[in-house]
């Protein structure tokens, strides 16, 4: 049985159809004249938000780093042995001064004050024998019944017994002590930690067991380092000779609510980093500040005058480590200018060198910028607050 020919043909002419279809199409320009690469195509001009700079005055503060301590800090010992009968305290919780904490097996110490009372007594009693005798010679060498040698021995007898009661009263005095510290208080006010003996441990046997660790921390210190370029000036803040404010920046970058003062500076400098100790105290009644957190402690210095402000993420750092931004020319081309960088104010970095005011610099779109490139400049809007955007 035989084929017919145009049974043949046909896939071919399909084929054919086809290919001249898909060539057409791949020769057709691109719509409203964009690239075949679609407007993500290399070559296009990026769109970049700037600011200009201006001459502004702004506080002159110091931001340094320090660390929280203690005001006073006791280790509740055991000072003396014995087997723990009793924890009275929470761990964790607020105690003051003379709260009791622990108790210690009393018994030994109770019978030791009987024991002493006793020979207290027992001292007592030879002293009034002695007194009596020494008043009965004496009386006796008046009337030349006994000698002067039995006189001075009833005296001497006498001076001894009176030093066995002195004796015996401070051995019943420290018998007392140790009875006492059987029962162990709080020597300071503050937060006490965790107990480290339970119930039924034997402390106290050849050195002072540590029971637990009292921290004072209302208020609380804050030590940091400053440049020692002008310690006169940080002296006299520290002696009250000038008003400071000082605020503590907590890790999360908020504001502790009350302000501090400075206490001191040290007497010397560190030769090794050339900066000079300091130390704040601020109030911590709700004890929020724990002690060993690190924290950021800024100092006001004044204000400063015409000081260049850049937002903070306009600065950039080259692998050096060397500050670095954006500047947009007048033909809208970007060149890269190292600066540099003041302290860091909530407005952002003040800029010491290599900005001056009316320059325009690069805030946001930095991801495809290179020097030299022709950019897109828009008016950078500074995030809105949340309590600002929370509005209708």
């Amino acid at each position: 049985m035989s084929i017919p020919t145009s049974l043949h043909r046909t896939p071919v002419l399909t084929a054919a159809a086809c290919l001249a279809l898909l060539a057409l199409q791949g020769c057709k320009p691109a719509a409203d004249g964009q690239p075949a690469g679609g407007p993500g195509a290399a070559g296009a001009t990026p769109d970049v938000s700037t600011v200009t700079v201006a001459a502004v005055t702004v506080p002159r503060i110091l931001d340094l780093p320090g660390r929280l301590t203690s005001t006073r800090v006791a280790e509740v010992r055991a000072q003396v042995s014995g087997i723990v009968q009793e924890r009275t305290f929470e761990e964790g919780s607020l105690v003051a001064k003379g709260d009791v904490l622990f108790r210690i097996d009393p018994a030994v110490y109770r019978a030791e004050v009987d024991a002493k009372a006793a020979a207290l007594a027992r001292a007592e009693a030879t002293k009034v024998q002695a007194q009596r005798q020494s008043e009965r010679t004496e009386t006796l060498l008046e009337r030349q019944a006994a000698s002067a040698a039995q006189q001075d021995i009833a005296v001497a007898a006498l001076r001894q017994a009176e030093a066995d009661v002195a004796s015996a009263k401070a051995q019943l005095a420290r018998a007392r002590i140790d009875l006492d510290y059987a029962t162990v208080r709080a020597p300071i006010a503050g937060r006490i930690g965790r107990a480290l003996v339970t119930e039924g441990a034997l402390v106290g046997q050849g050195d002072a067991t540590k029971l637990a660790l009292i921290q004072q921390v209302d208020p609380i210190f804050a030590d940091f380092n400053a440049s020692a370029a002008d310690p006169s000036r940080l002296a006299e803040r520290a002696s009250g000779k000038e008003e400071t404010g000082v605020r503590l920046v907590l890790p999360d970058g908020s504001l502790h609510a009350d302000a501090g003062r400075l206490l001191f500076t040290d007497v010397s400098v560190d030769p090794g980093t050339g900066q000079v100790s300091l130390r704040a105290t601020f109030p911590n009644p709700k004890v929020a500040l724990l002690p060993g957190t690190y924290v950021r402690v800024r100092v006001a210095q004044g204000t400063l005058p015409g000081a260049v402000l850049v937002p903070a993420q306009a600065i950039q750092r080259s692998s050096a480590g060397v500050a670095q931004v954006y500047v947009v020319g007048e033909d809208r081309t970007v060149a890269l200018r190292p600066v540099r960088a003041g302290a860091l104010t909530d407005a952002g970095w003040i800029v010491e060198d290599g900005l001056k005011a009316g320059e325009t610099v690069v805030v946001e779109g930095f991801q495809r910028l290179q020097p030299g490139m022709a950019v897109n400049p828009s008016p950078w809007q500074a995030p809105r607050t949340a309590s600002a955007s929370s509005k209708p």
